[in-house]
């Protein structure tokens, strides 16, 4: 229940952002010299109330996270966004707390974990602080010199191994003997706590402006018993290894009876994810008994607590958090091979969606690469409360695009500006931020990054031969894995680009530059074909290697390819495999689209059939654990089948932005039934396609949108009739259809379109 009431506060509090005023407000920290990286603060605010309000809005800022009590109970769990909305500001939250406060006496608490660092995933400020503001009625109460502050004294530093360089967060450590017990509460003595530091009126250095959080804070579970729990012993010292229901991003929690002095050690199954060095925590007891969470997050599919002599455990738990977004999209069929596929594919961006598109260990950092198959996911598995989370990509990626107007990733960052120029060229093509929009209508966010785009895109330029010059930019990376053809996939992914930079133009009423960049395309297309196409595959004149499957699969979706060609490449195609798990995609994707369904499913399964048969619950940054890159075991860029089996199997797709207008177009190949669920931008798309060799041929659609649905049925399914929705329609009769529900639209070689206006829709033949 918690989670839907953070939903509807975030939606109230989206409306109300603009009517802020943080005038009189005031950054609040503790004394410079008591300042260092790693540090956990505690901050107070007794105050009284005539009356309660109905509405009480706290608007909260911090650097880096922080824990809210109001009255003692847990309001907000892991609250804030790592710093970046741009190279220079930071992210604020805003929540409805009136059902927290009472009439009276009143006390907010603050837990403030301040990083002190830079990170591949967060810009350092370079001090901690808070700025709040709660407005009750006519009441307010700000931040300022009256708040109370102490540094946590429990909280230290963790012996080695730290977590590697990459990281921001530290390890914990919690030395118990020093804890504050209650600190949080109301009835706390807090008179002898320093008065708060003010660091500046807002807006000031080093925060500066303060931008709304774009989305939900996480859905959080509460503490929850471990699947199983297995206890072992190593000499005398207590292994505790608590399974998970599957790969999740967790807060493991104890309560035990102790002597004090003893080191406890908490760390996942995952703990070397990616070959190196995450998070963990340290727990030093204190006597008698006493309970632990560690708030910094880890993932993993076991969580292992090291108990030494001398402690009892009591329980142990785990809270799981992650991204608020409910996963209303489903698939399934009757091959339990891509089910299983799906589901973990499901899992995987499920870790991957946190404070930006991530992976959960690692790194936590937003690869474009990776970003735009995760936001494909995203947009057939989740609700649109998962929308704020690509339009914050998108922003940040643009917001964040340096002088000589590179455009990079990682961002936000404050050690990385490193550019990779053919994953920025997918982030603002047909795949990336063009695929966005048209799922979404958000025609703002292509409005803010548009001359971003224009600008980057101006940076790229073609030889005497019309080719795309290469550009290495600061790592010159094509994918993981051999046989990268560059050459072609500079000139597929640039063409890409150029697409989704003329539908933005078109869609913004910039004729000019939309002419210009098709223009482009269809010079790059014929230069291409002339210089790279030797009668068989794509492979650039000084490419020593065998041709590469990753760049045919990309040229087919650039659109060099007729289908003469495909039939020559699909060949090729079958027997190639150097591809990651990233480009992956783009070659299934080419089979789909190119109508061979059952050549790209059995690729599909060759690929993925180590991943899929192992136990693991989530899929992999190369095809074997420990490869190339690493060997991240919980990889978005891996879950590519999620939305091909949903866009192509089930055929489900907008024909218009914002889904105004559906498509189902389905193509089984081999498949008997599919069942498929697809989230719109306010409801959902269900189809059922029965394919019964011999027998019936049936879609079936429930529409809760009520949207007009483009239905494409296969010619060779109809032997004299078709049904729909209760009617019978002869052979000859199809082209005649024209009713207010029901209307024939087109045909083309394999299928008869019908337009249909019904919540629920069924279309059947006989064989």
């Amino acid at each position: 229940m918690k989670k839907y009431i953070l939903l509807t506060l975030f939606i109230f509090t989206a409306l109300h952002l603009s009517a802020v005023d943080l005038n009189g407000v005031k950054w609040i920290s503790i004394e410079k010299t008591l300042t260092k990286p790693n540090q956990w603060i505690c901050y107070r605010k007794a105050f009284t109330l005539e009356k309660a309000e109905k509405t009480a809005m706290l608007t909260i800022s911090v650097d880096s996270k922080y824990w809210l009590w109001v009255n003692g109970k847990l309001v907000v769990f892991e609250g804030g966004l790592k710093r970046g909305p741009n190279p220079d500001d930071t992210y604020f939250d805003s929540l409805d707390i009136a059902s927290y406060l009472k009439k009276g006496n009143n006390t907010i608490a603050i837990l403030m974990w301040y990083w002190g660092k830079d990170g591949f995933c967060h810009k350092n400020s370079g001090s901690p602080g808070l700025l709040a503001k709660l407005q009750s009625g006519n009441r307010e109460i700000i931040s300022d010199a009256s708040w109370k502050v102490k540094v946590h004294p429990a909280y230290g530093e963790s012996q080695e191994p730290l977590p590697n360089y990459r990281l921001p967060e530290s390890n914990i450590h919690f030395d118990a003997r020093k804890d504050i017990p209650d600190w949080m509460k109301p009835e706390y003595d807090d008179s002898n706590w320093q008065q708060a530091t003010i660091a500046g009126s807002y807006p000031c250095q080093p925060w500066n402006q303060i931008h709304p959080r774009p989305f939900p804070n996480w859905y959080d579970s509460g503490l929850t018993e471990y699947v199983s729990v297995e206890r072992s012993f190593k000499s005398d010292t207590l292994i505790i290894k608590a399974k998970l229901p599957r790969n999740i991003s967790v807060t493991p929690y104890f309560e035990i009876e102790a002597n004090e002095g003893l080191f406890i050690d908490i760390r996942s199954d995952n703990y070397k994810g990616g070959s190196e060095y995450n998070v963990r925590a340290e727990y030093v007891t204190k006597k008698g008994k006493q309970s632990f969470e560690a708030f910094n997050y880890v993932n993993g599919h076991a969580i292992i607590y090291t108990i030494p002599p001398g402690v009892k455990v009591n329980k142990v738990a785990y809270r799981e958090t992650r991204f608020n977004t409910e996963h209303v999209g489903s698939f399934e069929c009757d091959d339990i091979f891509l089910n299983t596929l799906w589901q973990k594919s499901l899992n995987t961006m499920n870790l991957n969606m946190r404070d930006a598109i991530q992976d959960p260990d690692r790194e936590r950092s937003q690869w474009w690469g990776d970003a735009v198959i995760v936001s494909g996911e995203i947009l057939y598995s989740c609700d649109s409360n998962a929308h704020g989370l690509i339009q914050k990509a998108i922003r940040n990626l643009v917001d964040w695009q340096r002088k000589d107007s590179v455009l990079y990733s990682p961002v936000p960052a404050g050690s990385w500006a490193r550019e990779l120029p053919l994953q920025m060229l997918a982030s603002i093509g047909k795949f990336g931020m063009w695929n966005y929009y048209l799922y979404t209508g958000d025609t703002e966010t292509i409005r803010h990054a548009y001359p971003a785009v224009k600008r980057y895109l101006a940076k790229w330029k073609t030889d005497e031969r019309n080719l795309v010059i290469h550009r290495p930019g600061d790592w010159d990376w094509g994918d993981w894995g051999e046989n990268i053809d560059l050459p072609i996939l500079d000139n597929a992914w640039y063409c890409l680009a150029l697409e989704g930079a003329q539908n933005m133009a078109s869609l913004l009423g910039y004729k000019e530059d939309a002419s210009v960049y098709h223009q482009q395309i269809k010079t790059i297309k014929q230069a291409v074909n002339t210089f790279y196409w030797n009668g068989k595959v794509y492979c650039s004149s000084d490419f020593q290697e065998s041709p590469d499957d990753r760049a045919n699969g990309l040229a087919v979706l650039a659109g060099f390819a007729d289908s003469d060609k495909w039939k020559s490449i699909k060949t090729f195609l079958t027997d190639n495999f150097h591809a990651s798990p990233y480009m992956e995609k783009y070659i299934l994707e080419a089979f789909f689209v190119s109508g061979d369904v059952q050549g790209g499913l059995d690729r599909m399964k060759k690929r993925y059939k180590y991943m899929v048969d192992h136990p693991l619950t989530t899929l992999w940054e190369d095809w074997q654990i420990g490869g190339a890159g690493g060997g991240s075991i919980n990889h978005g860029w891996a879950g590519g089948p999620l939305s091909l089996l949903s866009q192509y199997i089930a055929g489900i797709s907008p024909l218009e932005a914002e889904w105004n207008k559906i498509l189902i177009k389905p193509t089984l190949g081999n498949l008997k039934q599919v069942v498929c669920t697809v989230p719109t931008k306010t409801g959902t798309i269900t189809a059922t396609i029965k394919n019964q060799t011999g027998h019936l041929y049936s879609i079936d659609v429930t529409n809760t949108d009520n949207k007009i649905i483009h239905i494409a049925f296969p010619k060779d399914k109809i032997k004299q009739s078709l049904v729909i929705n209760g009617r019978k329609y002869e052979n000859n009769q199809l082209s005649s259809i024209n009713q207010h529900s029901v209307k024939y639209l087109k045909s083309d070689e394999s299928y008869h379109y019908f337009e249909i206006k019904n919540p629920t829709i069924n279309i059947s033949a006989t064989h």
